[in-house]
């Protein structure tokens, strides 16, 4: 298939990450062994999804990895003009979840592999495609640690999330918590006998906006990235049964993002002092059986690549550009990275069409990521 046919295939397995992925990579599997291709599948412990790792030419050190993830994000609540799992062209563009983000990059890269077989590669392409990315990069925890054991060291790791084909360099972090609240539940006509947890929630959640207020003035900083500090975000909240009963339980989620010279132990240790020396202490002072505590439960290292070096040098002359940039959004770039595989993120798309309804990727762009897969066969042979 060529590649507008592997986008059509791709987009037509619905992976949004609450979902299986095993029927794409079974399939992509497929394709690679009647090509001749040996590819390591990695479950996860359920066996419900995969990571697919796989290599085209002689798995000796200097090869280049070009890593991707299966998943996409929800479509519920979103307006689409058309089926989101069906592609659909018009004004010269792709429509369909995840044409952007990412299944355009993987695309390309399944399209080329006759030409890669063609080529008598002297150093290897590596597939590396991953599963629930989009729900705290999961899958490719698993699959760098079968790579540190198993691949020869890449002279560079191209993870292909869409940046219009610039390379980027660097991304913050990012770490995602669950704070879990338990009260004692009573009238609430009678305040005293009982400790509502949806307020213990809100002390928190003040804690929380307070230290981002602190980074934004006082903390970290790196002036490439807008913020050019650490951020904080409060996702869903959840707690509570009536108005007229006192709340004996309260979850929410909270993220920070920290610019890559941060230490983000110091924030996850200064609000679970908070936590458990203030907050813990004060309610269970009270009644004994409340609690409070925070579970770190999504972690995506910050991606720093080193200027000048050769891993940079290659990824600007694959893209034929002059200059690195950096990007807003986290990448599975710093979970190689702490491998000690070179990393950048390149790949085709804009990264403001992703996650949204009608999401959609220029066939400009996809033309621009076959080129940049072309420059990668001719360096590799």
């Amino acid at each position: 298939m060529n590649t507008r046919e592997w986008i059509e295939k791709l987009v037509g397995f619905n992976t949004i990450s609450s979902e299986s992925n095993l029927e794409l990579i079974d399939y992509i599997a497929a394709y690679l062994k009647e090509e001749g291709i040996e590819p390591t599948l990695i479950y996860n412990d359920e066996k419900t999804k995969a990571n697919l790792f796989a290599t085209v030419g002689p798995n000796v050190p200097g090869g280049i990895v070009l890593s991707g993830h299966t998943d996409v994000v929800p479509i519920e609540g979103q307006k689409w003009s058309s089926d989101p799992f069906t592609v659909r062209e018009a004004e010269g563009k792709l429509f369909g979840r995840g044409t952007a983000d990412m299944k355009s990059f993987i695309a390309i890269v399944l399209a080329s592999l006759p030409k890669m077989k063609d080529a008598n590669l002297k150093l290897p392409i590596h597939f590396a495609f991953s599963y629930d990315e989009e729900v705290g990069c999961l899958g490719v925890q698993s699959m760098v640690k079968h790579m540190a054991d198993h691949v020869a060291p890449p002279r560079l790791v191209v993870v292909g999330e869409p940046t219009s084909m610039q390379v980027a360099a660097a991304h913050k972090g990012q770490h995602v918590s669950k704070t879990k609240i338990v009260g004692r539940e009573a009238h609430s006509s009678r305040p005293d006998d009982g400790v509502n947890a949806v307020v213990v929630a809100a002390q928190l959640i003040q804690f929380i906006t307070e230290m981002a207020e602190e980074a934004r003035i006082l903390g970290a900083r790196d002036e490439a990235f807008d913020p050019p500090y650490t951020s904080f975000n409060i996702g869903p909240i959840s707690g509570g049964s009536a108005f007229n009963i006192i709340s004996n339980t309260c979850e929410f989620d909270w993220e920070f993002r920290p610019v890559p010279n941060d230490d983000p132990s110091a924030i996850l240790d200064k609000y679970n002092r908070y936590l458990h020396d203030v907050v813990e202490v004060k309610i269970k002072e009270k009644f004994p059986e409340c609690s409070v505590e925070n579970e770190v439960w999504a972690y995506l290292p910050p991606l720093k690549a080193d200027p000048g070096s050769d891993g940079e040098a290659l990824a600007l002359k694959l893209a034929n550009k002059n200059e690195t940039t950096v990007v807003a959004f986290g990448t599975e770039g710093g979970h190689f990275q702490s491998i000690d595989f070179p990393v950048v993120v390149c790949g085709p798309g804009d990264i403001a069409q992703a996650h949204k309804p009608d999401e959609f990727i220029s066939l400009e762009q996809v033309e621009a990521g076959e080129k940049f897969i072309e420059r990668v066969i001719e360096v590799m042979c």
